[in-house]
């Protein structure tokens, strides 16, 4: 549990609370309190089970707001649950749950993460924990989070967290992937760049539908004139990008525009080389598609 509350331990997470609320119990007033050293009577336990039953009765209020979408008011009705009833895990898991609705994920990490000191048996702590981690851009330590729920769940895990492990999983997979993409990409960086860190057009090529292919200029079997590629700074700069960036390459790959292209160019490329002939003249042949236009386009100009 220390890894997944980065090492914090809960007298620290509590401290935070306070000062997040603003307020000051019992537990805090210092071992002098007189209200401490009482021996608890049946009237003390009678207002407790009183302030449980009033903090139940919000907590029911703050799930209606939640089903109505009231994030707003359901993190303040949870919030007068915990007033009466501090550090309980579930009013403050289902707190983390609102501010994370609501779009406040700092403010969902740090109540998840007192939930999950509190309780570490209590697993929807746990998912809220990996969710507004990784809404944060922590995604080792919300991998980290949905790992410990599975274990406090038992049995592998529900089909929900795992799901929530998975993601992050790939999340990190490819901002590690990414790194490494990056450095190899550098200027001078190896054989697969070309010239101050160009790189490997044939990838693009290939992206976008070109087949391998002999020929005069780049023309045979529907291969692009990579001159004629590396002369335009737009698409010079479009392939830096892509390389570099294994999302921006899925993005274009889903761009329907690019699609369409791809089956013009692969479909055109047969034809290029029984129409032409091999070995033709400079660009444009083999159904080479018109980047120009393509570089025209809003939606790959965007990307």
């Amino acid at each position: 549990m220390a890894d997944a509350l980065g090492g914090q331990n809960l007298h620290a997470i509590y401290s935070v609370y306070e000062k997040l609320k603003g307020r000051t119990t019992p537990s805090t007033e210092g071992p002098s309190s007189a209200k401490e050293a009482r021996p608890s009577t049946p009237t003390t336990a009678a207002k407790d089970a009183d302030k449980k039953q009033e903090a139940d009765r919000l907590k029911g209020l703050g799930n209606a707001a939640m089903q109505q979408k009231d994030y707003e008011t359901a993190i303040a009705y949870y919030t007068q649950a915990l007033d009466l009833v501090p550090l309980n895990p579930i009013f403050l898991s289902n707190r983390a749950a609102a501010y994370s609705g609501a779009g406040k994920h700092e403010e969902a990490r740090q109540d998840a993460e007192m939930a999950t000191a509190a309780d570490p048996a209590y697993t929807k702590a746990w998912s809220r924990l990996g969710l507004a981690r990784f809404a944060l851009g922590d995604a080792k330590g919300s991998m980290e989070a949905y790992k410990k729920g599975i274990e406090a769940e038992g049995n592998g895990g529900s089909d929900a967290m795992k799901r929530g492990y998975e993601t992050a999983k790939r999340r990190v997979e490819e901002e590690e992937g990414a790194g490494a993409t990056a450095r190899s990409g550098s200027p001078g960086a190896g054989g697969a760049a070309g010239a101050g860190g160009m790189p490997d057009l044939s990838s693009l090529a290939s992206m976008l539908g070109g087949g391998g292919g002999g020929g005069q200029g780049g023309q045979g079997g529907g291969m692009p004139d990579f001159g004629a590629l590396m002369n335009n700074p737009m698409l010079r700069q479009m392939a830096q990008n892509v390389m570099s960036n294994p999302q921006l390459m899925q993005n274009m790959l889903s761009n329907p525009r690019l699609r369409e292209m791809a089956e013009q160019f692969g479909g055109g490329a047969g034809a290029g080389g029984a129409g032409r002939g091999s070995g033709g003249g400079g660009g444009g042949g083999g159904g080479m598609p018109d980047f120009s236009q393509m570089m025209q386009d809003p939606s790959i100009m965007e990307m």
